[in-house]
């Protein structure tokens, strides 16, 4: 199978929601009126980011909704993306399979592809999204404001508990696993969550790399501290359930969780609230912003500040998943 034959095989479509996309030199996107372009990549690579073991459908899913997720934590609404995919050989079962996880999501979405390009080499994935988000209200990481509540999206910490069973740190009962995997390996991109906070939430970012190492971008930008409190950081029944180091290390530092972390006034708590209700996702309460001099602060359920050594943000140079 030629690189072309691959392409029109597996990744081309008519486009839907763009001028022009797979097939010209260049794809041709228009942004309505008044909408500002919001544009994020990503690469998935294999070993660093992902397992061998990865059903490639699953990969598919995983490598759109990685972007996506940077979109929502913007407030855009997706548009288009490129692809960009190395592989060791053009094998047909994995390319079939990858190619119906990354169409299920956008279609999901109704996002299309609009271009990118193929090679042979060690197996590797990039996505570039293109979003559009109405001028002036796209969240950003410097907006966050002394007094602001510090929210974040459904619960943390799964995909942790997922990677360690895989290095056999810790086990996990049958059930607990598949979901744990389910989480690292299916995540979902909060985009109607990102689009429905725009004007309401101060900042946003999605986590990616850990709670406290993604926060901490947060307050670098914003200029500003925080304190952050253990006790009401949101867990699933299985993370309820681990040693308490346990919980420690994935609630805090465990990445790939692709929540939303967001800040609001204090006065409108109801309305983020009712965001949640609305989209039928849990958004929790999990400290407040303060002054820059107080730095990050971490409380345990006694109000007793906790060590953050071991828990800082994962680092593309100093550690990965196998």
């Amino acid at each position: 199978m030629g690189e072309f034959d691959l392409i029109d095989r597996y990744f081309k479509r008519p486009a839907r929601r763009v001028a022009l996309g797979v097939g010209d030199d260049c794809a041709l996107l228009a942004p309505g009126p008044g909408m500002q372009l919001a544009v994020s990549t990503d690469m998935l690579v294999e070993g660093r980011h992902f397992l061998s073991t990865v059903d490639p459908a699953r990969l598919g899913h995983k490598a759109l909704a990685v972007n996506l997720s940077d979109l929502a934590a913007c407030g855009a609404r997706p548009l288009a993306f490129l692809l960009t995919l190395t592989l060791p050989q053009a094998n047909a079962a994995f390319l079939g399979a990858f190619a119906q996880g990354l169409w299920a999501l956008a279609d999901a979405h109704d996002i299309d592809l609009v271009g990118g390009d193929t090679t042979s080499g060690p197996l590797s994935v990039g996505v570039t999204v293109m979003g559009e988000v109405p001028t002036g209200l796209a969240l950003l990481r410097s907006g966050a404001q002394v007094g602001d509540e510090l929210w974040v999206s459904g619960h943390l910490g799964e995909a942790r508990l997922a990677l360690e069973a895989f290095r056999g740190r810790l086990s996990l009962p049958e059930s607990g696993f598949a979901a744990a995997r389910r989480a690292l390996e299916l995540p979902e991109p909060r985009v109607a969550l990102g689009q429905a906070l725009r004007g309401l939430a101060t900042s946003a970012i999605d986590l990616s790399d850990g709670l406290l190492g993604d926060l901490g971008h947060v307050l670098t930008l914003s200029d500003v501290g925080a304190v952050v409190e253990l006790g009401r950081l949101p867990r699933s029944p299985l993370m309820s359930v681990q040693t308490a180091p346990v919980q420690r290390q994935c609630l805090l530092a465990g990445g790939d969780d692709y929540e939303l972390l967001f800040t609001a006034a204090p006065q409108r708590a109801e309305a983020v609230s009712a965001v949640g209700r609305t989209l039928g996702l849990r958004l929790t309460r999990i400290g407040r912003i303060t002054g820059a001099d107080q730095g990050l602060q971490v409380l345990d359920d006694a109000g007793r500040p906790i060590d953050q050594g071991d828990f800082t943000g994962f680092d593309h140079f100093k550690r990965g998943v196998a």
